[in-house]
């Protein structure tokens, strides 16, 4: 079931997440909590979110990649490229808000998949966007933090 996502300036979203033990990874509450996450991005026509962003402080993000929502639990970025690519970001948390952000180009990511299993993801472009922005989020980091040039979508 879908649920409902904090919007900036709710103080939760400025917490930083805490690392999932290897003991909760298979248990039901993390298959609902991951679930759920899955479900409020779909809902909310994000290609991105992370635990967070429904009031949960577990490192745990989903990004939707070759149009697939995955989830990664515990994700740190490994690598980063030198070379940058400004990024026109909104976010589910920040609703009617767009700015420009300066990101890596590439980045790689290391995680542990739904089943707690190893994986390293190397993303470009777009999906180290995704990568770099949710990430974020499990330290409290908004895109409005680094975004320059925003801006709020006028009422109709």
């Amino acid at each position: 079931m879908p649920r409902p996502v904090l919007h900036n300036p709710d103080p939760k979203l400025r917490i930083k997440s805490e690392p999932v033990s290897a003991e909760r990874i298979n248990t039901p509450e993390m298959t609902l909590l991951i679930q759920e996450l899955k479900e409020t991005m779909v809902k909310e026509n994000g290609v991105g979110i992370a635990a967070p962003q429904i009031g949960v402080h577990d490192r745990v993000i989903i990004a939707e990649i070759d149009d697939v929502a995955t989830a990664f639990i515990n994700p740190v970025i490994t690598e980063r490229s030198f070379r940058k690519i400004d990024s026109e970001e909104g976010c589910l948390s920040v609703p009617g808000t767009w700015g420009v952000v300066e990101r890596c180009r590439s980045v790689t990511v290391t995680a542990l998949n739904e089943s707690g299993e190893p994986v390293t993801i190397k993303a470009q472009g777009f999906d180290a966007t995704i990568f770099q922005h949710e990430i974020d989020h499990l330290d409290g980091i908004l895109f409005i933090d680094r975004a320059e040039d925003i801006q709020k979508a006028s009422r109709l």
